[in-house]
């Protein structure tokens, strides 16, 4: 059998009426024949939108047809054992032109009592916002259900909502439960657990061309929010060049930031787990195993969890995230 390699894939394209044009603009990926593009789905093992590899002899399959051969040479022996033969994080690149629907996703318990087979936890990364762009995280006050079922009712949630100004480089946890909607004009890398498990709470009461609202799933929601308030809602961190600089560590994935002027090895014998980089911004060159792998900005490569040690060298410069288990 030949030996594993860094694995890059070619993103699965999603179109909402949300969608705009910054996947293409910005990050260079081109969604054709889609006139706009909402989501690019770059490392996915959900059922029916599975990436798979664009480059060397792997090129053309599906990365979970990859875990059933490779098993834990591919994602390490603890993520195989917890979560088989399915890719366990997906990564994407989000571009919304308008709001999408204020929504809430379950926790694994929830989900798998709806036959789910597991929740929904993710985190976002802003790579590009325009001026007074914001985002809906939680609640700008702790509420109670009832209080939050008369917003609802009377058409008036927005105003019980916490609203956050965002700007390129921001990093916000969104843990099952919290609710939350993205604004206009933003541009981001989302991670998180595999699952498409989503309750629709709200939608700005936008209707389709048949005239009608999207679904709610009101009941299925007020099993799954956490009512509380928080303080604060971004991620606090400072970046700091040629360093691993920690955005957010759940029990689902760590994600952390890395901006490069100069080579880095990076060693991983202790976490027992695949890696992935997602370039954010400027081209690198990654080197484990036999041959280098080129990765430039708005590409995702996977490293293997057999490799322990990973020298990446930047391209002047370059800056990506981090993320494994």
């Amino acid at each position: 059998m030949n030996e594993l390699y860094p694995l890059k894939f070619k993103p699965v394209f999603d179109d909402r009426i949300w969608g705009g044009e910054k996947i293409r603009t910005h990050l260079g990926l081109d969604f054709a024949p889609l006139n706009r593009c909402a989501e690019a789905w770059i490392l996915s093992g959900y059922e029916g939108k599975q990436t798979v590899v664009s480059n060397g002899f792997l090129e053309g399959n599906e990365i979970n047809e990859l875990i059933e051969i490779y098993m834990d040479d591919l994602v390490g022996e603890k993520v195989y054992e917890n979560t088989g033969e399915t890719f366990p994080l997906l990564v994407k690149f989000i571009d919304s032109r308008d709001w999408l629907s204020v929504q809430v996703h379950p926790d694994d318990e929830l989900a798998q009592k709806s036959g789910m087979p597991n929740g929904k936890t993710e985190m976002w990364y802003v790579i590009d916002a325009e001026e007074n762009a914001q985002l809906i995280a939680g609640f700008n006050r702790k509420i109670t259900q009832k209080q939050f079922l008369e917003h609802l009712h009377n058409k008036t949630l927005p105003e019980i909502l916490n609203y956050e100004t965002v700007r390129k480089d921001d990093a916000i946890f969104m843990p099952a439960g919290r609710i939350h909607s993205l604004g206009p004009g933003v541009l981001l890398a989302e991670i998180q657990q595999t699952s498409d498990a989503t309750y629709r709470l709200f939608d700005w009461h936008r209707k389709d061309s048949q005239g009608k609202e999207r679904e709610l799933h009101t009941e299925l929601a007020l099993a799954a929010i956490d009512f509380d308030a928080f303080s604060d809602y971004k991620t606090n961190y400072k970046p700091r060049l040629n360093e691993t600089v920690d955005l957010v560590s759940c029990p689902y994935f760590t994600t952390n930031l890395i901006e490069l002027a100069q080579p880095l090895r990076k060693n991983y014998e202790e976490i027992d787990s695949f890696v992935v980089y997602v370039c954010l911004e400027g081209a690198m060159r990654i080197k484990c195993g036999d041959s280098p792998t080129t990765v430039a900005k708005g590409e995702v490569v996977l490293i293997p969890a057999m490799f322990d040690v990973v020298e990446i060298y930047p391209d002047v410069n370059v800056k990506f995230l981090e993320v494994y288990i």
